[in-house]
């Protein structure tokens, strides 16, 4: 069986390898930075988000004030099944066609169905549906429509009155996305590591021979000399003279036979 010699690379050496393509790495963080500001602020969207809070409550008689802790126990359990009808084409159907002309909305129920949505917190009888539009006040009558439809719904379909409003959508003009500061940062991460990565794998697959320690401690060769690189500027600025001075010889010996 071969064996198989591992090539360890320390701390010092990574470090090396960093500082020597330094210049990539840098040019590689600041193109995905470039290109994560370019995706911001010129290709996606901005989207806006509004919510509405609905309280799911039973009130009951005097008489049975005793029972009022197990009905709130039963309401909260009953807001998972009012997440499914908030979402069913009984609801949202109804949604689309109040919605529609609005600014910012494409009028099809799946998307409609993809823009909401709704949250709750356990064992709370409170829960929230949230709506996001590319307009803020779409969006704000996105939310308001589903929680009046899904209200007035949800009686002939549960034979339950038990559904309020507890607080109406209002049209927020902060976007919620695309989170710029996010983005940016992550176009920067990005970028260095696919430089780092460029940088290492430029490294690994480089097979010159840069030093006369490598051939020596490395592959365990012996040195016989060294040759060393010569300019070819140089070579003419040395040979040049040389050349010149016999022409310049024969010139000379020329221009006496020419006077005597």
């Amino acid at each position: 069986m071969e064996s198989v010699e591992s090539q360890q690379i320390s701390i010092g050496q990574i470090l090396t390898i960093l500082r020597k393509h330094i210049g990539l790495i840098f040019a590689s963080a600041f193109i995905m930075t470039l290109l994560a500001a370019f995706m911001t602020f010129f290709v996606m969207t901005p989207k806006y988000s509004a919510t509405t809070q609905i309280l799911v409550n039973r009130k009951l008689s005097e008489d049975m004030a005793g029972a009022q802790y197990q009905q709130a126990q039963a309401d909260v359990q009953m807001i998972s099944t009012y997440k499914d009808i908030i979402t069913s084409p009984t609801v949202l159907k109804s949604v689309n066609t109040k919605l529609e002309g609005q600014p910012g909305y494409k009028g099809d129920v799946d998307d409609l169905k993809e823009s909401l949505a709704v949250n709750s917190q356990q064992n709370s009888q409170v829960f929230s549906i949230t709506a996001k539009s590319t307009d803020p006040n779409t969006a704000a009558k996105m939310a308001n429509e589903t929680a009046t439809t899904f209200k007035s719904k949800v009686v002939k379909i549960m034979s339950i009155n038990n559904v309020s409003i507890v607080s109406k959508a209002t049209a927020d003009d902060k976007p919620v996305s695309p989170r710029t500061k996010l983005n940016l940062v992550a176009g920067l991460v990005i970028g260095l590591l696919i430089g780092i990565g460029f940088a290492f794998l430029r490294e690994l697959s480089d097979r010159t021979v840069t030093s006369e320690e490598f051939l020596t401690d490395e592959l365990g060769l012996k040195g016989l000399g060294i040759i060393s690189e010569i300019n070819e500027r140089d070579i003419r600025r040395k040979i040049a003279p040389k050349l010149n001075a016999p022409m310049a010889e024969d010139e000379g010996e020329s221009r006496m036979r020419r006077r005597v």
